[in-house]
């Protein structure tokens, strides 16, 4: 018999309480521990271990070869949610992984009543523990009442009972859960840039991945974003994270495991939110705690990096005008006095050493025939085109068309801001198919004449037009999706600050990317905290003001100085922004511009501190993974179709003893994440499984040649 289940989707909309979004803007701090008092153990009996089956046995006859005593235990989590910041984060995670949940939410009206049939029953004659573990606000939530006394002891009994972990997201420090109160050598208060880190006991353990190092955020001195209880542990008590007790001596945890009464939680005793860093460095350790390291879903921490505009050039920012010339928006008819910002011989002989010292591979997103129009104006001669291209095996390309034209409708620049035109009948003006389509075609072609590395199903094109543009043009041009067809387009780029989730064109798919705040009309530091000035600063400082009425934006307190504000304010924060994407599990990719590698070089201070600070904080099992723009695309169509098989109820997933089996709809691949060791079942014998990172084993996988579920072997 199968049981489906599936997972709700809780995450807590409208602003951060600790901590910063990514455009910068503080939030103020909210809402501190909410407890609901008392708690009763109760003592039973735990089911015994089961015996390995023989690797021969094909996957149908697994489960029956087990121990007929060992329990079967679901595959799924159960979030218990309170509304808080701390129980978000964590479910978060679990969605993002891809780890299946269910979550009680304590002040929904009628609510289900947490008792051993919500929690467990048995299926054909075996015990069924529902979930592999439970994730709840703080160790005691249920309230000092009867009933509420009455779930908290059904719940202690589960846990007790199947061996499951509970994760108390955030509470304070009292012997309740194993630790002294802070009176008693520790300290509470706000905990804004603490040098916290992994323990022995932690490095050895759940968070193995990391290197030691866990940093507090401290991103505005005005704001408090963490509050925390720094204290000692008890007998039972293991720290995995800790940090330096504040005007006092030694060391105390904030975050461990308590291990009494048969049971095991994993004790939280600081606030956070999904987005802080502190956060974002422990959350797959609590996942892997969790699920005692076997789990679906699986987590990588991705990095790419698109150089758009490669053999064109860029226009340049105007600091008297604060404009650049030739946009609409930069009136007056008045020419540029300086030119354009394009790559030199010397900066792609730059580019390449930077890579191979780096580590990263830049994927190059060219447009040829801007390339060929700037030779052609150049005495016919382009030493950039001949570095880029004696290089050419060192980088991935990507076809950005030919001459980057606006590819959406047909622009009216005679008014700021442009508008679609319209013929005399009042429809608007599309850019033809055919032009679309020789754009994709001859800049492919010529990819391919010269040996690039180019791939037909990948295409950006230039500002990401063709694709809907608002408020201009709310649809995409509707000559687009053909074009795409007939070239074997395949992945399209999108503007992650405008589309952030995939969606098809056509029979396309878009990959969204994150701009980075690393400007395209800028070849200078100094030219890139002008601009940076005028957009970030108030009238009142000589900016433009435009941070004063957007809400998703936050004024400088005082503008930045022009020579040293994008070493000391820009490139730290573009780090921390760009960081926070990759420890998020998330593979989209940045894009930059061909002018940030041209000039003062200024794209590279901003990647040697994402990876200087990323090499500091991650273990050597826990590399950046750079992927290509179709693997990129790839990887977020199947967590798409994962997501939608477990929210409509149609993936089964349990362990027996040593053996877990996955089912799921056809044609879903299944992403799995289990212990080094663990050997995929096959018709005949068994097959290593997955790929190694972050200490454990993990790959999307489906079921063998006959077989209707996926079955791993782990290791006894």
């Amino acid at each position: 018999m199968a049981y489906g289940f599936s997972s709700s989707d809780h995450e807590r909309g409208g602003p951060a309480t600790h901590g910063t979004y990514e455009t910068g803007a503080p939030r103020p701090n909210g809402g501190g521990l909410r407890g609901r008092g008392g708690r009763t153990a109760v003592a039973l009996a735990v089911s015994s271990a089961s015996a390995l089956l023989a690797t021969a046995l094909p996957a149908s006859n697994a489960a029956a070869a087990e121990d007929a005593t060992a329990p079967r235990v679901d595959l799924k989590v159960l979030v218990i949610d309170d509304g808080g910041e701390s129980v978000a984060a964590v479910t978060s995670e679990l969605r993002s992984t891809g780890v299946p949940y269910s979550v009680l939410d304590l002040d929904a009206p009628n609510r289900p009543q947490i008792n051993a049939a919500f929690l467990s029953d048995t299926v054909s004659g075996r015990p069924r523990a529902k979930y592999q573990g439970v994730v709840m606000p703080n160790e005691a939530p249920f309230g000092t009442s009867t009933a509420g006394a009455a779930e908290q002891a059904a719940l202690v009994a589960y846990e007790q009972t199947f061996g499951i972990p509970q994760v108390d997201a955030y509470t304070w420090a009292h012997p309740g859960v194993g630790l002294d109160y802070t009176s008693e050598g520790g300290w509470s208060g706000t905990l804004d840039g603490t040098a916290a880190a992994v323990t022995t006991a932690g490095r050895s353990g759940p968070f193995a991945y990391l290197d030691g190092a866990v940093s507090f955020e401290d991103n505005s001195p005005s704001v408090p974003e963490s509050y925390g209880y720094l204290a000692r542990p008890r007998e039972g008590f293991t720290s995995y994270v800790d940090a330096p007790v504040p005007g006092g001596e030694g060391r105390a945890s904030l975050l461990g495991e308590y291990a009494h009464d048969g049971r095991r939680e994993l004790v939280v005793t600081f606030a956070y939110n999904q987005h802080q860093r502190q956060f974002r460095l422990l959350a797959r350790g609590i996942v892997e705690w969790l699920t005692q390291g076997v789990h679906l879903g699986q987590s990588r921490n991705y990095f790419a990096v698109h150089v758009d505009d490669v053999f064109a050039s860029d226009a340049r920012w105007d600091s008297e005008r604060n404009c650049t010339p030739g946009d609409i928006d930069c009136g007056g008819g008045e020419e540029s006095t300086t030119p354009d910002i394009r790559m030199t011989a010397a900066d792609a002989q730059y580019a390449a050493q930077w890579q191979q010292s780096s580590g990263l591979t830049l994927d190059m997103v060219y447009n040829a025939g801007a390339g060929e129009e700037w030779k052609a104006e150049h005495g016919g001669t382009d030493a950039l085109t001949t570095q880029l291209l004696a290089d050419r095996a060192k980088y991935r390309w990507v076809n950005h068309t030919y001459t980057h034209p606006f590819l959406g409708c047909v622009q009216d620049v005679t008014v700021v801001p442009w508008q679609c035109s319209k013929d005399s009948a009042g429809n608007i003006r599309w850019v033809s198919r055919a032009d679309i389509s020789g754009q994709i075609r001859d800049n492919h072609d010529w990819g391919v004449t010269k040996g690039l590395s180019v791939d037909r199903a990948e295409l950006v094109t230039g500002e990401h037009s063709g694709l809907k543009t608002l408020p201009q043009q709310p649809v995409d041009n509707p000559n687009l999706a053909t074009a795409l067809a007939e070239n074997g387009v395949k992945w399209i780029a999108s503007d992650n600050s405008r589309e952030s989730q995939q969606r098809s064109v056509g029979s396309a798919l878009t990959v969204p990317r994150y701009p980075m705040n690393v400007y395209y009309n800028t070849g200078t530091a100094a030219e890139m905290a002008d601009e940076y000035n005028w957009i970030y600063t108030s009238q009142a400082d000589g900016g433009s003001g435009i941070c004063e009425t957007n809400a998703a934006s936050t004024c400088l307190d005082e503008p930045l100085d022009v020579e040293s504000g994008y070493a000391d304010h820009i490139v730290p924060q573009e780090a921390r922004i760009a960081l926070g994407h990759v420890f998020a599990n998330d593979p989209r990719p940045h894009y930059v511009h061909q002018s940030n590698l041209a000039e003062g070089r200024i794209l590279y201070p901003v990647l040697d501190r994402i990876l200087g600070d990323y090499r500091d904080l991650f273990a050597d099992s826990t590399p950046v993974v750079n992927l290509r723009h179709r693997d990129i695309g790839t990887e977020l169509s199947r967590r798409t179709a994962w997501q939608q098989a477990i929210d409509n109820g149609r993936v089964t997933a349990y362990r027996i003893g040593t053996t877990v089996t996955v089912q799921a709809p056809s044609g879903v691949a299944i992403p799995v994440t289990v212990p080094e060791g663990t050997r995929k079942q096959l018709l005949l014998g068994t097959a290593a499984f997955g790929t190694a990172y972050a200490g454990k084993r993990s790959d999307w996988t489906s079921p063998e040649l006959l077989q209707s579920a996926v079955t791993l072997r782990l290791p006894a």
